[in-house]
């Protein structure tokens, strides 16, 4: 119906509440993908994958093994993100799926631990790595000890980095993008010049690469024992990858989400595989294999190998950042969960307001702020997260599962973007990470069960906020 000349369309849209702006570009969201996934575990995590793979080939093998296993997920979830363009990504799909129930547990499980704990263990470590420049902020300060818990210089600097984040959130999504960005290619700077200048001037050996392993696995081994090594080494192969989520997290307010979020999915993956390779190969020409298996700061050890011991500050510097940039893009990119559980009547109701002047999930950020904020003081954050790591893993293989679900339950929705592969790829995923799981839950099934309990938690939650929503609808 037309409007004439003199309708009053102002009037009209001033009793409309507030909206969230679909501001983010593809760019914006390659570049949360990768300042998201790429955090701390790059310079951590190559002792956990040479003990299982002590051979060079299949030490830089996994990660790309990782890659290819990433990409089968990614593919069910950009259909799905294309089916769904609006804020909450997986709990929306679980709730497509599966119902409220699920969809609630998964929101709960990342509010209480997965991304508060994510959040306060980036930003203890951005400001743990910057007392190594700046002693004066190392955790070695305690600042207030109350029954046997210490608060520590770094804490301090911590929930401030924390609190300045949310803030510049809060005032823009454009601010809150710039700020991740910003990070993101600070972080790929500092990178590129590490790879870069280890291997032009670096005083590493190319004959780490060909030399076989001096003790364990090698490449005759049997078919069975190399697939529960690669099992093995992909625990931690998996934790580096974690963050590509995040994607469908914030296609509410994308531009084009039908379009970019397979996009930003697909390209954002492929870099982070690049840059993990380039990084474990630079590790790998400034040590043997052998040696790479002793480290735990394995950054820093190839950093003094390549360098020299003064190498030391600019690699701290370089984990600072990393960590902040991840911690940027968590805190950008979770909140929109919780906004969307809100709105469904299935969270705090104030989580579900849209600031009037910045036109963002205000209260849904604040919340997080606080709760990540309690965590860092807690000082519980890295064991908990440790807890549901697992069911981290088990939701993504559902929501995989629920591709296939919504194949058959709703057909007409439209697709702008069909799953690759399908059904064969988001298959081997469901296979694989099934596998995963199970062999969690037996290997580590203390960690298992809290996790369990910590997902559990959040059912009285549910039922009070699910009947707070009913009656309001009578």
């Amino acid at each position: 119906m037309a409007i004439s000349a003199t309708s009053p369309p102002v009037a009209v849209e001033s009793n409309c509440p507030p909206t969230l702006v679909r501001g983010l570009t593809l760019l914006d969201a390659i570049l949360l993908l990768v300042g998201g996934v790429i955090g701390s575990s790059i310079f951590l995590t190559a002792k956990d994958i040479a003990g299982p793979l002590p051979h060079p080939v299949l030490f830089l093998l996994v990660w790309v093994l990782g890659a290819a296993i990433s990409l089968c997920a990614c593919f069910a979830f950009a259909e799905l993100g294309t089916m769904f363009p609006d804020c909450g990504g997986q709990y929306v799909y679980m709730r497509e799926a599966y119902g409220d129930l699920p969809a609630f547990l998964y929101g709960w499980m990342m509010f209480s631990v997965g991304n508060g704990g994510s959040i306060a263990a980036l930003a203890v470590g951005s400001a743990a790595y910057l007392g190594g420049i700046v002693p004066a902020i190392s955790q070695e300060h305690v600042v207030l000890s109350v029954a046997g818990m210490a608060l520590t210089r770094a804490q301090v600097v911590a929930l401030i980095m924390i609190a300045v984040v949310t803030w510049i959130n809060v005032a823009g999504l454009r601010r809150g993008a710039l700020l991740q960005n910003v990070a993101t290619w600070a972080k790929f700077g500092a990178m590129a010049a590490f790879v870069i200048l280890g291997f032009a001037i670096g005083k590493g050996d190319w004959h780490h690469f060909t030399a076989g392993a001096s003790h364990g696995l090698s490449l005759g081994v049997s078919s069975g024992q190399l697939l529960s090594a690669f099992g093995v080494a992909l625990i931690a192969v998996f934790w580096a990858y974690d963050g590509w989520v995040y994607i469908g997290w914030v296609a509410g307010e994308m531009k084009d989400p039908r379009r970019d979020v397979p996009l930003a999915m697909f390209l954002g993956v492929m870099i982070v595989g690049v840059i993990y390779v380039a990084m474990n190969m630079t590790y790998l020409y400034a040590l043997p294999i052998s040696e790479i298996v002793k480290h735990e700061t394995i950054a820093h050890a190839a950093a003094v190998a390549l360098f020299s011991p003064a190498a030391a500050v600019w690699l701290s510097a370089l984990v600072a950042v990393s960590c902040f940039g991840a911690m940027a893009c968590a805190i950008l990119g979770s909140p929109r969960i919780y906004f969307a559980m809100a709105r469904d009547g299935l969270f705090f109701p104030r989580m579900a307001k849209v600031h009037p002047k910045w036109r963002t999930p205000a209260f849904a950020l604040i919340g997080q702020g606080i709760w990540a904020g309690v965590l860092t003081l807690s000082g519980r954050y890295d064991q908990l997260y440790t807890y549901v790591m697992f069911g981290m893993v088990l939701s993504y293989t559902l929501t995989v599962v629920g591709l296939f679900v919504l194949r058959w339950k709703r057909p007409d929705i439209p697709r702008a973007y069909r799953c690759t592969g399908y059904p064969w790829l988001p298959g081997i995923y469901v296979l694989i990470g099934t596998a995963w799981t199970l062999n969690t839950i037996f290997t580590r099934p203390t960690e298992s069960l809290a996790g369990t309990i910590i997902v559990l938690l959040g059912v009285p939650g549910y039922l009070y906020w699910k009947r707070s929503a009913r009656k309001v609808v009578e």
